[in-house]
Parts: structure tokens; sequence; C-alpha cells
């Protein structure tokens, strides 16, 4: 056998050795997005049998999850209070930095990653409506978000944006901006800008045993429901030292019509405020 026919078939058979290994995984990927359905769609039956209406399409299950710790970046703190105030004069108070600017107003940054900006009226108006300045705000603060909500009174509107990181939600880490007619008056909420990867991070628990514990809880009397309007998998963000160290861990979201509710990777169930 010459040389060129020999080279031919070992590409051929190396060509044919990948095809059958990507058909393994587009087969092993398709049997697992199947059972993750069959497995929803089971959960679902046994919610309804007790009486709480659900639907298969309401679940975001986002993949798998894991702990990552968090810290305090002073830099990206500056960054975002002169996004909105411009230049401004810092000033250290121990834990907490303090922006001013005499023109536009303040920036409060704890160590947690709670922040409270207080604009001076007429600073930010709300031309191009006040959803378009708020997503065109978030650009320039640089904060990632998955989800936008408004909530009105007769006096004011609050726009309230979930931080994300990678596309999927910090439920409890969330930033509003509080409009009196025109004006932006205040931005406060929670942001944490630093975010590692670790090997031993805790991750999230399976969709079953989160609704499952969500259940019992229900069964019990502890949570009074009749739908569940979604389930979505997420972080939820704690602080752990005193110069703003933390966690974000994995955790389930489950919204009904009467509320929020977090189950974290110990099936523990709570309210989400």
């Amino acid at each position: 056998m010459n040389h060129s026919r020999l080279k031919t078939i070992t590409i051929a058979a190396l060509l044919l050795i990948n095809i059958l290994f990507a058909a393994v995984i587009i087969s092993d990927t398709a049997a697992d997005a199947r059972g993750e359905r069959l497995l929803i769609e089971d959960l679902c039956e046994i919610v309804r049998a007790n009486g709480i209406e659900i639907s298969p399409e309401n679940f975001n299950t986002s993949g798998s999850l894991r702990a990552m710790r968090t810290s305090r970046d002073d830099e990206f703190e500056a960054q975002i209070a002169h996004s909105v105030l411009g230049a401004t004069v810092m000033t250290d108070q121990g834990m907490i930095y303090l922006y001013e600017s005499e023109e536009r107003g303040t920036a409060e940054f704890s160590s947690g990653g709670d922040f409270d900006i207080r604009l001076n009226e007429n600073i930010i108006t709300s031309s191009g409506g006040t959803l378009r300045s708020v997503r065109r705000l978030l650009r320039d603060m640089n904060i990632e978000t998955a989800e936008i909500s408004q909530v009105v009174s007769h006096d004011s509107e609050t726009i309230i944006a979930i931080v994300a990181y990678r596309g999927s939600n910090i439920f409890n880490s969330t930033i509003e901006f509080t409009w009196i007619g025109n004006s932006l008056d205040t931005i406060r909420g929670r942001y944490v800008a630093v975010i590692e990867t670790v090997e031993d991070g805790t991750e999230i628990s399976s969709v079953g045993t989160a609704l499952l514990g969500f259940l019992a809880k229900a069964r019990e009397g502890d949570i009074s429901c009749t739908q569940i309007l979604s389930v979505d998998a997420g972080y939820q963000h704690r602080v752990s030292g005193a110069f703003g160290e933390g966690i974000i861990s994995p955790v389930w979201m489950i919204t009904t019509d009467t509320g929020r509710y977090i189950v974290d990777d110990t099936g523990e169930v709570y309210t989400l405020a």
C-alpha cells in the first residue's frame, strides 16, 4: 500500500471517529434534555395533585451553578459614582466611602456592596422615558442585569433591576431607580464587582429537591398559594466579612401568586422580601 493511500485511509478513520464521538455527545445531551423535561412534567403532576397550579413552561433551570466568593472593589465603586455624578470629592469614612458633587449630588458605598446615590433635582431627567433612561444608566455604570420591573405610585415611579452574573439573576441583589415626576431622585441597591470561582463551591440542588421541599412546606401550612408562576435557578448574595467579603450561593426562586420563596442548597425554604 502506497504512502498516499495510507494517509487517505488514516484521515478517513480519524474523521469517522470524530463523527461517532460527536454523535455520542449529541445523543447524551438530547437524552439529558428529555430526562429533565420528563422530570419537570412529573413534578408538575405531583404539585397539581396537591392543589397548586403549575406549568412546565414556567421553569428556567439555567444549567449548573456553583457558589463563588465575592469581594469589594473600590475602583469599580468610584466608576459607578463618576458615571452618575461626574467629578467628585471622595471621603474615606472607614468602611463607608462618600463621593460628593456640589452640582449633582452624593454617592455612599458600604463594605457589603450596598450603595445609595442621591441626585439633586433635574440633574437626570427622563426625556426619552424612564425605562430607556435606566437602561442607559446601567450601561454607563457597567452593571449586568437580567430583569427590570416598574412600581408606580401617585407621586413617584421606581424601576427595579435585578443584578445578574453571566445571565443568572442574583435575586437579592437589586438596584432601584426612584423618579419624582420627570427627575431621577435616588439610585439605591447592592452590587458586588468581584466574583471569583472556587473549586469547592457548593453546586445548586436539583429542581426536584427544591420543588418537593417547597411542597412539603405548603402541605405543612407554612406556605399558602394556589399557583406557582415560575421556578428559576439563580444566586443569592451573603456578606461574610467586615471588609465586604461574601459569597453568591446557587438557589432556586419559586414565585407564586402570594409571594416569592428561596430554596437554598440545604433545602431550606424562606420568603424573599
